[in-house]
């Protein structure tokens, strides 16, 4: 494998394990009436290519579901995300 092929690995793991950790936060925080993350930050989270994580969390806490831009948004991110890494990947290689 080749260098930036492990780099890009880790910061695809580290970005959505990050997104997961800040979307299961906010739903803590949602239960708990405590101050919330900004909606602006899960959405930079997963467009820097942390969609899965936060997608994942949504699925695994159900946060968010119900909000529309959330319910579709982040499904279509993660698609077109996988879609641009997998064209990277396959060309690049």
């Amino acid at each position: 494998m080749k260098i930036w092929m492990t780099a890009v690995a880790i910061y695809l793991a580290a970005v959505n394990i990050i997104g997961f950790i800040v979307c299961a936060a906010d739903k803590r925080a949602a239960v708990k009436h405590r101050r919330r993350v900004p909606e602006r930050t899960l959405f930079l989270l997963a467009f820097i290519f942390g969609s899965a994580g936060v997608y994942l969390a949504m699925l695994a806490f159900s946060h968010k579901t119900k909000k529309p831009k959330f319910a579709v948004s982040m499904p279509l991110i993660l698609i077109a995300q996988a879609a641009l890494l997998c064209w990277i990947f396959h060309c690049l290689t």
